[in-house]
């Protein structure tokens, strides 16, 4: 090899744009920045679920009867897997088709930034964001419900992939459904009413054996009821399973939803994402 190729390889190295995970990890950088800089979105984000489980746990505060725990206990576990949607799901929805709304997502098209790097720094907004989402509710629920925390390493495990799949898969499904709203103004109401709804019919606010079967059924179809049910499985102790629609975790079903939900919602990401609004064409 002559020094000329060596300077040339040197020369084509250096002129060489970053790769795309890297580029993913500036952007990540820059997502999570800027969402810490709007504080009234930082603090809506985190007091709204607190506030949600602060109320909820102080008007039912009974015992469940043959469950071997309090209703404020069960709204924890609960609180937190919507905490974990509230920050994929309707984060990415409404945000994504703001920044659509407003022409941000063509003009990064036009740019040489591959797209993945950009959905890798939504992911990354997400998981910093649902990871310190979770552990303030896991604070607040040690310390005021008496919940207690895993001591068997096997829970902590069940609890990683349970977050990992959940935020992945609701993740997902908010790029895909950022693409129905016809203008950033109508994101709120697209993305927010159904989210909503799944609270409802998923065990969030309401204990999962006061729900017709038909709505758990409904609610079944989709990840937030899985999340419930799996964190209820991690946090509460095993006399809580008679609560549940079969009487047990389901750990094993829990796995299969959430993957199959992570590889749907790319399927529908891949679909249905736009980088222009349905006015640009």
């Amino acid at each position: 090899m002559t020094v000329t190729d060596v300077r040339t390889r040197r020369r084509t190295s250096e002129g060489r744009l970053p790769g795309a995970w890297g580029l993913g990890l500036l952007r990540g950088a820059l997502e999570i920045k800027q969402f810490f800089r709007q504080r009234d979105q930082v603090v809506f984000t985190f007091a709204f679920p607190i506030v949600f489980l602060f109320l909820f746990a102080s008007i039912f505060s009974d015992d469940v009867q043959g469950a071997g725990i309090t209703a404020s206990q069960l709204y924890v576990p609960a609180m937190m897997a919507a905490g974990i949607m509230s920050t994929s799901f309707q984060s990415l929805g409404i945000s994504i088709a703001i920044e659509r709304d407003e022409k941000v997502l063509r003009r990064l098209r036009g740019t040489p930034m591959p797209p993945a790097a950009y959905f890798l720094g939504k992911i990354w907004l997400v998981l910093v964001t649902g990871l310190l989402e979770t552990a303030v509710l896991l604070v607040v629920g040690t310390t005021l419900y008496d919940v207690d925390l895993p001591s068997d390493a096997g829970k902590w495990l069940d609890f990683a992939w349970i977050f990992v799949l959940g935020l992945t898969g609701c993740a997902l499904l908010g790029i895909a459904i950022s693409s129905v709203p016809k203008s950033g103004r109508s994101a709120s109401s697209v993305v927010v009413l159904p989210f909503l709804v799944l609270q409802f019919i998923s065990g969030v606010y309401i204990a999962i054996d006061t729900i017709p079967d038909w709505m758990l059924n409904i609610g079944a179809l989709f990840p937030l009821k899985w999340m419930c049910q799996g964190l209820r499985g991690v946090f509460l102790p095993e006399s809580a399973q008679v609560l549940e629609q079969t009487g047990t975790w389901e750990f094993g079903r829990i796995a299969l939803v959430l993957g199959a939900w992570c590889v749907g919602g790319l399927l529908l990401c891949l679909l249905t994402f736009r980088w222009k609004s349905r006015r640009d064409g």
